[in-house]
């Protein structure tokens, strides 16, 4: 009985890792822990806070159990499959932890109990040896012109990252003798950016100087949009009316569903067509944007596609997104309307090919049955990837698309 109780109690422990929320994401720093040690916590609990290049998000707890075995302080900064902590059952010891030879997991695991070497004795690569690099890495070494050679990778197994790649070029440019004081100052001074401003600006040099963008830009008539907003607003609680960004997702979304290429993703050597429909909506917060998703929008009726929309926003705004509310967005929506900005391009976020950026509505001198009148107009511009779709596809959607909008009764 010994045994089995023994048996029982290590399949109980549950490894506490640091989640994946994209394929690119090397590691997440953590920002606070929910529970302390010792305390018991349940499954789908708030457990932990951290920050990655998309957000600052709630991690649940995988199962219940005591937390124990906490590995991770709050600030450090740890590669993504590691374990930081423990789910175990009452009485139970968490196992002893185990070097990972990469950063593969992605999610939680049942524990394995094996003694081996503490940490702190992992190996890390020789400088001028054949290091592991990670691809994120490589690419931010090519850029910042860094010698892989010359850097000693912290990462699991001695794998360079691209923290170790910016810290070489840090130390390079600190390194090299400055022109004037005036300079030394300048450097001096430069602001140091959190790590969502940091990942957030690597990804936008990345999609902006390896996907091939191309740009289409349409005006559109939104009277008839403004008049189904208010039918909408007419019998809603105040404080809950669906905003023209809610109908823009939904047209948009109903729209993908006869321009299915247009909701595709690039994989790397080929076109991934998505089976679901989720919008991302680019939301403004600390230290840069976020895109929150609203999945499966051509299916949300009106009234719980903006009650979704609105409790994004708050858990945006408040640094509390849950990593479902960043993952598996298929095509984006950016509205810079409400800043009274007329007209943008924005930057696509792969793997997605597309992206559509919205002004605001502004009454316009325009043509009205051979006269000159004034309406509401909206100017829209669509990024799109030229490997994904070209000009002809693109154009037929955002064709389709203002006729939505000036026929949303149609459509909604």
């Amino acid at each position: 009985m010994i045994g089995g109780i023994s048996a029982y109690r290590k399949t109980m422990a549950i490894s506490v890792v640091m989640p994946a929320l994209e394929m690119a994401q090397e590691n997440g720093k953590l920002l606070a822990w929910r529970k302390k040690e010792g305390e018991s916590v349940s499954k789908g609990e708030p457990l932990l806070e951290i920050e990655t290049d998309k957000a600052v998000v709630e991690i649940e707890a995988p199962g219940d159990g005591i937390l124990a075995g906490i590995t991770a302080e709050v600030g450090a900064v740890i590669p993504v499959g590691e374990t930081i902590a423990w789910l175990v059952a009452p009485g139970e010891k968490p196992p002893v932890k185990v070097a990972t030879a990469a950063p593969a997991a992605r999610a939680t695991s049942a524990a394995q109990a094996a003694a081996v070497a503490p940490a702190a004795a992992r190996p890390t690569a020789a400088v001028g040896a054949a290091a592991q690099i990670s691809p994120k890495a490589r690419r931010l070494a090519k850029e910042l012109g860094v010698d892989i050679g010359q850097i000693r990778g912290t990462g699991p197994a001695g794998t360079i990252t691209s923290e170790d790649v910016q810290a070489a070029a840090n130390a390079k440019g600190a390194a090299a003798p400055s022109a004037t004081t005036a300079t030394a100052a300048v450097t001096a001074a430069t602001e140091p950016l959190s790590q969502l401003a940091r990942l957030m600006a690597e990804r936008t040099t990345q999609s902006w100087t390896s996907v091939p963008h191309f740009f289409l830009v349409q005006n559109v008539d939104c009277g008839a949009l403004i008049d189904a907003q208010k039918q909408f607003s007419a019998g809603s609680v105040a404080g809950t009316a669906p905003t023209i960004t809610d109908l823009l997702i939904k047209l948009i979304a109903r729209v993908l569903e006869k321009h299915p290429r247009m909701n595709a993703s690039w994989a790397g050597d080929g076109i991934r067509l998505n089976p679901d429909i989720n919008i991302s909506v680019a939301m403004a917060v600390k230290d840069g944007v976020v895109g929150a998703v609203i999945p499966n929008a051509n299916k949300q009726p009106i009234a719980a596609l903006s009650i979704l929309r609105r409790e994004l926003t708050e858990r945006a705004r408040a640094g509390r997104l849950r990593p479902a509310d960043i993952s598996g967005g298929t095509f984006t929506l950016s509205n810079l309307g409400m800043y009274k900005i007329d007209a943008f391009t924005a930057i696509i976020t792969p793997p997605q090919c597309a992206i559509l950026a919205v002004g605001a509505i502004a009454d316009t001198v325009v043509p009205v049955d051979g006269k000159p009148g004034i309406r509401p107009m909206m100017t829209m511009t669509l990024s799109s990837d030229h490997r994904v779709v070209d000009g002809a596809r693109a154009a037929e959607f955002l064709g389709e698309l203002t006729g939505a909008i000036r026929e949303p009764e149609k459509w909604l």
